[in-house]
């Protein structure tokens, strides 16, 4: 093992850059040539049946049978243009990953003749096996029917494989009985949820608002390490982390990484990646450097929250395949090492509306500004009511080790407005009276006034805010970087919508007794302000005092993905998705069943591969260590050197002996606890043993391992370090 280590930093050392081969056209030429968009639409399609495919898009209605034959056929013909021998539908199953069966455009006619083609059938629907993918007791074995369908609002694109080209079209996936299989179904329900209820609250301000649309912009951070070292890490390999590793004598504290200059290896991956994105009409627009030691971040411009997911999704499996040419690995684990910054995935979601207005953004006017502040009231409203919620849909093994260490977001939900915004609230929520009088008074009495001199800048950020208002949109700082956003942005869809609808609704009721539409609006928006006050918070959410305020205020705080779970399946929560109808009851628990399941095996693998290097490798390469320690102690006696000279010595070896022994015992009663854990037939019963009695002794014995890679010789540590995998490039 320590050969194979130093064979991997032999290897690092010869790296050499990829010479790339940069496109001779501007980035406005090339991007999307890989997307079947409108102008690919536009130039195969006859003029009746474009109108009618962007009238299904635009409008959500259905594709006729006759323009799916239409549409079939030119992106076929316009595929295999571009050298693609075969098509897939394209989902995101609920295993996290996204997947894809391909099938060849060749076929043969009834009299033998080789042609190629796609029916219009095949492209609205196809049936990859539901019983092979995570159901949670939806399907079983031999239930095996399941069902992808064609997503128009997602445009088709190329993938490039090995020299091949497949068309992808992306999907949704539903089980045989009609369940959601996947992220993408709830996504596009909860997004028309989210939409209309915005729209019928928009009529209060403005009638010429005919459409509103969710946008969404995605940051993703990631490690990279150098592929030899990465091979060479059994427990990264496995798991996506490093189970042990002493951290290094320099990490991020010198404050050097961030906004540094991007190393010359690193600089020719991303602008290969950037360049493959932009060919699939991923808009990315930036990089840098992040904090950590080898950490970096890209980000586009924003989109239509459906979009953003979709390439997001195919962001992340575009950046390993680049990687690969590059011999890095991009590590997208939350926390792929112990004590510096983990990886998330920043989560920029708004509302705009079809007159060019951004729901988020205050305005000049007083009547923009109570728009605004209706949408953003309402927000953090339904943050309150569903913060537990929230939290769930972001919840992982992965992100468990990342959340509330270093810059990430504590557990605790909470939302940062800024002070010049809580001034505002507190200033609405402390007038109890409304002045009806002519002109602008009515807002100026109320505070609002003060909004249109700080625009867009009218807070500062907060890191350590999982729900942060950043002056024109909400940032949802604690989705892991490895994590599928349509969970969270699902959630975040669906409860804001239904506040809107009982904003709504208690609105008109107001109005219905006679009071006035504005004066109606703001004693919603008063009571609103009053009632989630408890969740605005403006202070370091690292603190313990946030903690113990938190406690006071009645908020959560779920440390576990176990605990957070819990959420899913209550009454208030069953209530909130069925009478909504993004969730079933069915649905629910099923999805429950699944995110149980999956931290249960994830912790298994962990722990597995922990016993297997501990025992394997740290316990046998210790004991050889300590071995020549006691030669050494033996020689120095057999020349006459008592224990003035050989007491370190000793020293060394008892510090050894109980390290040993503390693994030993450690690793034996985890596959004792694991043995029991897994009898537990009820899946919450055993996520929660998994997480109190087996993932609790891996602290444990990573302590005694990584202070036996303090003490055992360099030459024969069989684990890549810290040192080297962070600071290797």
């Amino acid at each position: 093992m320590a050969i194979l280590r130093f064979k991997a930093l032999e290897v690092v050392g010869q790296r050499q850059r990829n010479d790339l081969i940069l496109p001779t056209q501007k980035a406005s030429e090339y991007f999307g040539i890989n997307v079947f968009g409108t102008e690919a639409m536009r130039a195969t399609l006859s003029s009746e049946y474009f109108k009618k495919l962007q009238n299904a898009i635009k409008n959500g209605t259905k594709v006729e049978r006759n323009v799916a034959d239409a549409v079939a056929s030119a992106m076929r013909t316009w595929a295999m243009s571009k050298g693609a021998t075969h098509y897939t539908h394209w989902f995101q199953p609920l295993t996290g990953q996204t997947a894809e069966k391909h099938d060849s455009f060749f076929d043969l006619t009834l009299d033998g003749k080789a042609i190629e083609h796609l029916k219009g059938s095949a492209l609205v629907q196809q049936e990859p096996d539901a019983s092979s993918f995570p159901s949670g007791g939806i399907r079983n074995t031999f239930e095996a029917r399941g069902y992808t369908a064609w997503d128009p609002t997602s445009p088709a694109f190329l993938i490039e494989n090995g020299g091949s080209k497949t068309l992808c079209v992306p999907t949704i996936f539903v089980a045989y009985t009609g369940e959601a299989l996947d992220y993408k179904a709830p996504l596009l329900k909860s997004l028309d949820l989210v939409e209309n209820a915005a729209l019928e609250v928009c009529q209060f301000f403005d009638k010429n608002v005919t459409k509103v649309q969710t946008t969404l912009g995605i940051e993703q951070e990631y490690f990279l390490v150098d592929r030899a070292l990465f091979d060479a890490r059994p427990d990264l390999l496995m798991t996506g982390r490093t189970l042990f590793g002493h951290t290094s004598a320099k990490g991020q504290q010198l404050e050097d990484h961030y906004f540094g200059s991007i190393p010359r290896r690193v600089h020719a991956f991303m602008v290969e990646f950037e360049i493959e994105a932009l060919k699939l009409g991923i808009p990315l627009r930036t990089r840098h450097n992040e904090v950590a030691p080898n950490q970096f971040e890209c980000a586009p411009t924003f989109e239509e929250a459906n979009l953003a997911v979709d390439h997001n999704q195919l962001l992340m499996d575009l950046m390993d395949k680049v990687a690969q040419r590059h011999n890095f690995k991009v590590l997208l684990h939350e926390k792929p090492f112990k004590g510096v910054n983990g990886s998330g995935k920043h989560n920029n979601w708004a509302l705009s509306t079809n007159t060019g207005v951004n729901l988020f953004a205050p305005g000049r006017r007083p009547k923009e500004n109570l728009q605004f502040l209706t949408f953003f009231i309402t927000t953090v409203k339904a943050v309150h009511r569903y913060a537990d919620l929230l939290r769930a849909s972001i919840a992982s093994a992965s992100n468990d080790h990342r959340l509330g260490a270093n810059e990430a977001p504590p557990a605790i939900m909470s939302v940062f407005v800024g002070s010049q915004l809580s001034e505002v609230l507190d200033e609405l929520e402390q007038n109890s009276t409304v002045s009806l009088d002519k002109g602008d008074n009515m807002y100026m009495k109320l505070g609002i006034d003060k909004i249109p001199e700080i625009l867009l800048d009218n807070t500062d950020r907060n890191r350590t805010s999982p729900f942060a208002f950043t002056g024109n949109k909400f940032e949802f700082r604690a989705v892991g970087s490895s994590a599928n956003s349509s969970s969270a942005m699902t959630v975040l869809n669906t409860i804001v919508a239904d506040q809107l609808i009982e904003f709504k609704n208690e609105v008109n009721a107001l109005i219905e007794n006679g009071k006035k539409k504005e004066v109606a609006i703001i004693e919603v928006l008063r009571k609103y302000i009053i009632e989630s006050k408890a969740i605005r918070f403006e202070g370091n959410g690292y603190s313990k005092e946030w903690e113990e305020e938190a406690l006071r205020r009645g908020l959560s705080n779920l440390r576990t993905t176990p605990q957070a779970l819990d959420a899913f399946i209550t009454s208030h929560t069953e209530d909130l998705f069925l009478r909504n109808g993004i969730f079933s009851s069915v649905e629910l628990h099923a999805r429950h069943e699944i995110l149980l399941e999956d931290y249960v095996k994830k912790i298994q693998i962990e722990s597995r591969v922990m016993g297997d290097l501990a025992m394997n490798h740290v316990i046998p390469t210790a004991l050889k260590y300590q071995n020549k320690l006691i030669q050494n102690v033996k020689g120095l006696k057999e020349i006459g050197l008592g224990e003035d000279y050989s007491g370190t010595t000793i020293d060394m070896i008892k510090k050894i002996s109980n390290h040993v022994t503390t693994i030993k015992t450690s690793v034996d009663e985890m596959i004792e606890r694991r043995k029991k854990a897994n009898k537990i037939e009820d899946m919450r019963e055993r996520a929660l043993m998994y997480c109190n009695e087996i993932s609790t002794l891996f602290q444990t014995i990573r302590y005694s391992v990584d202070k036996l890679e303090l003490m055992v010789d360099d030459e024969d540590w069989p684990l890549v370090k810290y040192r080297e995998m962070l600071f290797s490039r």
